[in-house]
């Protein structure tokens, strides 16, 4: 029978428990009470940090699916994917047997770092988000550009807005993708359809002050009408789904279901 002496039993112990204390350092433990926002980071305001909570936990409420975010300063060596993937799983993000669960996480960018980001999928919602959509417009569109700003909370609200439609089948990802691609290009052609339609108006009302006052001011107040429109529609171009965060239902997060992840998602880097 081997004998092991006493004081090596209880380096090893020390040793396991050291390895124990820093695998549970390298993932965050869930904040209590939980929260669907989680800025281990610090990159939001308390205020911009409560508009994404509210938005969040109002379309739990709604439909039971679970867009968490959760910002941290470190991967510890992990890929930006592999460790959303262990951290979704062990947070259980999502309801168990639904799996309808998304994580966002970032990691800024430092001075010696590359900002990270990365959007797991459950398997419930893989359908509805693929990896494509996540990789090429998700993540490329709506966050990199405000993350390169350093403007995190626009990032997470816009892409959160498109997550939230997308889930919620008020649009498909195809759908997503065409508008996203018709709007980077559309711009020079929108501009000179806007200068035909201000000219024609400047018609109208100069042809309206040759008439009778009663024909003028009718054509008058069409002009100005259509104008107001199509400036007014023109700030909104941007917009998706016409969802607004808003309030909370009440009643708060009450906490994630144990939903599970397969390795739908996508990521980048800046």
């Amino acid at each position: 029978m081997i004998k092991i002496h006493p004081g090596l039993l209880l380096l090893f112990m020390a040793m396991l428990f050291s390895l124990t204390s820093i695998a549970q350092d390298e993932f965050p433990a869930q904040p209590e009470p939980p929260q669907l926002v989680n800025d281990f980071a610090g990159l939001l305001s308390a205020e911009q940090k409560a508009s994404l909570e509210n938005k969040l936990v109002n379309f739990y409420q709604k439909t039971s699916t679970q867009i968490a975010i959760v910002t941290v300063k470190s991967l510890f060596g992990y890929d930006k994917s592999d460790y959303s993937f262990k951290l979704a799983e062990k947070w259980g993000i999502g309801q168990k047997g639904k799996n309808n669960g998304i994580l966002i996480l970032v990691k800024p960018k430092l001075a010696n770092e590359k900002g990270e980001v990365f959007v797991a999928v459950g398997y419930g919602l893989e359908a509805v988000v693929p990896d494509a959509v996540a990789r090429q417009t998700l993540v490329s569109e709506e966050m990199i550009p405000a993350f390169k700003q350093n403007d995190y909370f626009t990032g997470l609200d816009k892409s959160t807005d498109v997550l939230i439609s997308l889930t919620a089948g008020e649009f498909t990802a195809d759908q997503y993708v065409k508008t996203v691609k018709k709007g980077g290009n559309s711009g020079g052609m929108g501009g000179f359809v806007l200068i035909l339609i201000i000219l024609f108006i400047v018609f109208l009302f100069r042809r309206g002050r040759g008439n009778s006052h009663g024909l003028g001011s009718t054509q008058s107040f069409l002009g100005g009408m259509l104008l107001g429109n199509m400036l007014g529609g023109s700030r909104h171009s941007g917009s998706w789904g016409g969802f607004s965060g808003g309030s909370s239902g009440g009643g708060g997060f009450g906490g994630f279901g144990g939903g599970s992840f397969g390795g739908g998602g996508a990521g980048g880097s800046w």
